[in-house]
């Protein structure tokens, strides 16, 4: 046998490498959100005025689904991707624009640090981008594949930027307590 895979190899290969890829993308995710205890469920952020355009908790959850999944395929493009040039750059950025997207929702949900979870929103934007970048100079595909979640980080960000200004004291705000408002 020579030393050049066959195209059914690399597509199996493409296929191992997507199912480790995107489910361990998609726990993660998973992981982070109920670590923080983030959504409609969490009591501190229930008791926050929303803006006007805040999607209902469904449509949230369901987004960040297909998001985690298309960046699972990305991934494992460029982790098939042997030899190219750019990949441990690609792979670096990825890992790291990861990383700082799962620590927002503790940073939001759990720490309550909505001013900060602007400016980390930022820097998960910076981060993508330059991972769509350093993946379309591997495989442009990979890269399209990352075009959702840029614009799904705007919609994010606008919305915590938003909150933000709409709760100017939210940083403090204790989840309601339940009382019978009766001074004993």
């Amino acid at each position: 046998m020579s030393g050049i895979a066959s195209l059914s190899q690399l597509r199996m290969s493409f296929v191992r490498w997507a199912l480790f890829t995107v489910p361990s993308i998609l726990l993660l995710g998973i992981a982070s959100g109920r670590l923080a205890n983030s959504g409609e469920q969490n009591r501190w952020y229930a008791a926050l005025v929303q803006p006007d355009m805040t999607p209902p908790g469904w449509f949230i959850g369901a987004t960040w689904t297909v998001l985690y999944i298309l960046m699972g395929i990305s991934l494992a493009m460029i982790l098939n991707a042997r030899g190219a040039r750019g990949r441990g750059l690609a792979l670096g950025l990825f890992t790291l624009q990861l990383l700082a997207n799962l620590a927002w929702s503790p940073i939001f949900f759990a720490a309550h640090e909505m001013t900060f979870s602007v400016y980390w929103l930022g820097l998960i934007g910076v981060l993508a981008l330059a991972t769509t970048f350093a993946f379309g100079r591997i495989r442009s595909i990979a890269a399209w594949l990352l075009v959702p979640y840029l614009a799904w980080l705007c919609v994010a960000g606008s919305l915590n930027y938003q909150l933000d200004k709409l709760n100017p004291d939210a940083e403090i705000l204790a989840p309601g307590e339940f009382s019978t408002q009766i001074d004993m």
